[in-house]
């Protein structure tokens, strides 16, 4: 056997002691751990469940550093961990960090928690009359900027950062030092700010929320959609919540992100922008999947140009999207590869402006319709009844007063090479 001064993982442990060390629940027998290096117990740490990281980490100090070397993701719940550096020292190897909870700053005693869109900040008594955060519960966007100078500067490796209320040097800072940067969420930040992501030239996600009812209000528009399309060009995933947008900022997106696979828009006001020629837009080739919730689709031409930008996506989901008529959804017709169709709480769509485009989808499999009131049973034709037939899938709620599923009880509808409906639930 050989000993441990022979291994080549033998370093010299971080904090050497001729004497060994008590362990904490034994204050006479020695701590045989001291004999091994840093590296062999990080090997060993490493085969512990995650769940037991702060506990052991409590053995002593230099538990305490290692467990720290292995740590790749936090949330930082207080900017003060940034500002004085504690968090370089104590988790060196950072990969994935999360700043937004600690630029709000929120009561740590109160019982009372607010989620919305996935933020979640602790509130006082005071229930203010537009919303839960005042303008001076937020940090100021220069010591954020600050913060993310460090932060950039001691992890030159990182691969996601969530930001909040950032200013555009911040985010210079963070795009021109953090190379390998695949991943970034930016929370509060208005157009102008997104100049400082055109340097992440290998970011393939990005989630942008520009509002939060209740939370925290600022603008993005076809200005900031523009900007950053043109500075990341090679998104794979882009989500946009809370925005402001219309044709513009759709047509940078079709011209400028060629390698988009999926795109989610949510809480999107698509109104208010100035109309251009539809034969002027780009598409993104690679998409596959777009999610729209929650959005205004008043503008036609808007939501005409969000269409055949992505006219080659496969999966479409609708969902509580207000002013969506027959007139706006017939844009959808261009999208001719799409295989599945979710429509819920779109209830100005109706029965033949649903089958004037759906007709056109020849590779379509998958079919859900929930909570859209003008699309009703008696309205079916033979030509969408016969559609229906050869779906691989059919979840058809469209009101409470439907009877589509009990009528085609025993009928065999959904029999398809051998293989039987998922769906057709009441």
């Amino acid at each position: 056997m050989k000993s441990l001064s022979n291994s080549p993982l033998a370093s010299p442990p971080s904090n050497p002691d001729k004497k060994f060390g008590l362990l904490s629940n034994d204050p006479t027998g020695p701590d045989y751990s001291t004999l091994l290096s840093d590296e062999l117990l990080l090997q060993v740490f490493n085969k512990v469940p995650i769940s037991q990281y702060v506990s052991n980490s409590l053995v002593c100090k230099r538990w305490l550093f290692l467990h720290g070397r292995l740590v790749q993701s936090i949330k930082i719940i207080d900017f003060g961990f940034v500002d004085s550096g504690r968090v370089f020292t104590r988790f060196p190897n950072l990969e994935n960090i999360d700043i937004v909870h600690a630029c709000i700053k929120m009561p740590r005693n109160s019982g009372i928690l607010i989620t919305r869109n996935n933020l979640s900040v602790y509130i006082g008594s005071k229930l203010l009359s537009d919303g839960f955060i005042e303008e001076n519960d937020l940090l100021s966007s220069d010591l954020i900027g600050n913060g993310l100078q460090l932060i950039s500067e001691w992890y030159p490796n990182l691969r996601r950062i969530v930001v909040f209320g950032t200013s555009e040097n911040g985010l210079l800072s963070v795009s021109s030092r953090c190379e390998i940067l695949q991943e970034l969420e930016l929370h509060c930040c208005g157009d102008m700010s997104l100049k400082g992501i055109s340097g992440c030239r290998n970011l393939q996600v990005l989630k942008l929320i520009g509002c939060v009812d209740g939370f925290y209000n600022s603008v993005v528009s076809d200005i900031g959609l523009t900007i950053l399309a043109r500075g990341c060009r090679r998104l794979v995933k882009l989500e946009l919540c809370g925005c402001e947008g219309s044709y513009d900022g759709i047509k940078a997106i079709g011209q400028c992100c060629q390698m988009l696979e999926e795109l989610t828009i949510c809480d999107h006001r698509m109104d208010g922008g100035c109309p251009g020629l539809l034969e002027h837009l780009g598409s993104c080739p690679t998409l596959e999947e777009l999610h729209v919730q929650r959005c205004q689709m008043r503008d036609k031409q808007a939501v005409e140009a969000l269409f055949l930008v992505c006219k080659t996506v496969r999966e479409i989901v609708l969902q509580n999207c207000w002013r969506l008529e027959d007139g706006a959804f017939a844009a959808a017709s261009i999208c001719r590869r799409v295989r599945l169709l979710s429509l819920e709480g779109c209830s100005l769509l109706t029965t033949g402006g649903l089958e004037s485009v759906i007709l056109n989808w020849k590779e379509l499999q998958r079919l859900t319709v929930i909570s859209s009131n003008n699309i009703k049973d008696s309205e079916i034709t033979p030509d969408l009844a016969t559609l229906f037939s050869v779906l691989k899938e059919l979840k058809w709620r469209p009101d409470s007063r439907s009877l589509l599923s009990t009528g085609l009880a025993g009928s065999g509808v959904g029999n398809k090479g051998g293989r039987f409906f998922k769906g057709l639930k009441s």
